[in-house]
């Protein structure tokens, strides 16, 4: 898939790229947001409601309208990677990625050869078999990213490893979840800030995180990070009405 191909590329290539997290299981909605001129949309399987029915109607949606989508799993399984991939995800996010050898491990899922992704021909992902065995293979591999969320103290720690592991493209700063491993109740704490810097900074992937609506960008750009999801279909929606009744002449 052309899309996927080229997000891939620009991830890996750094160039600044905007989405925005889809927390609800609605195919209207990614129509809406995908003609939305942002980059990608992030479905959001950890935390919301996107069971494989709902991320594979989502992903017609977001085919329809040349938007590519990556999913947030719930889990690192093989098999849970498996079904999104297959789906047609332009790229998987996996949380509390903590360490090189799981890093490695969800390289070898992600991808096609021994112990690692099954293969069935009359998928999303292969075109419903109007691509050879031989060229998806060619081809998959340039239309699947792996980005690992560095949200906890040993994923810190580890961060530089991680990144340096081939196949992995990015790592994508969970800061709630930064801050609270660390006891910490405000991911706008500067010790946060401090570790977003060290984890934006590494040199083996790109790089990125979540920040809300309106928040300044800039400074999280010259830190290195390149792909920013910015608030969701939910934070977006009731920033919108707040906005609304703040003018409302009542």
């Amino acid at each position: 898939m052309r899309v996927n191909a080229d997000f891939k590329a620009r991830l890996v290539a750094r160039a600044p790229l905007l989405g925005v997290f889809v927390k609800t299981p609605d195919p209207m909605l990614i129509e809406v947001l995908g003609q939305s001129g942002v980059d990608v949309l992030v479905l959001d399987a950890e935390h919301a409601p996107f069971d494989r029915r709902a991320v594979d109607t989502a992903m017609i949606a977001g085919r329809a309208t040349g938007c590519p989508l990556v999913i947030r799993v719930p889990n690192g399984a093989p098999e849970t990677l498996l079904g999104f991939l297959d789906a047609g995800a332009a790229g998987i996010m996996v949380p509390h990625v903590c360490c090189a050898d799981q890093a490695a491990a969800l390289v070898k899922s992600m991808h096609y050869g021994p112990g690692g992704r099954g293969f069935a021909g009359t998928t999303r992902a292969a075109d419903y078999a109007r691509r050879s065995l031989q060229d998806h293979f060619a081809m998959t591999s340039d239309e699947v990213s792996l980005i690992c969320q560095i949200e906890d103290p040993a994923g810190y720690d580890n961060r530089e490893a991680i990144a340096g592991v081939d196949g992995v493209d990015a790592l994508f700063v969970g800061r709630a979840d930064l801050s609270v491993s660390y006891g910490l109740r405000d991911f706008f704490a500067p010790q946060t800030a401090a570790r977003c810097r060290d984890v934006l900074g590494v040199s083996g992937a790109a790089t990125g995180l979540y920040a809300a609506p309106g928040e300044d960008l800039t400074g999280w750009r010259a830190a290195g990070a390149s792909l920013f999801v910015v608030g969701s279909d939910h934070t977006l929606l009731t920033s919108g009405v707040a906005r609304l009744k703040a003018d409302f002449p009542a």
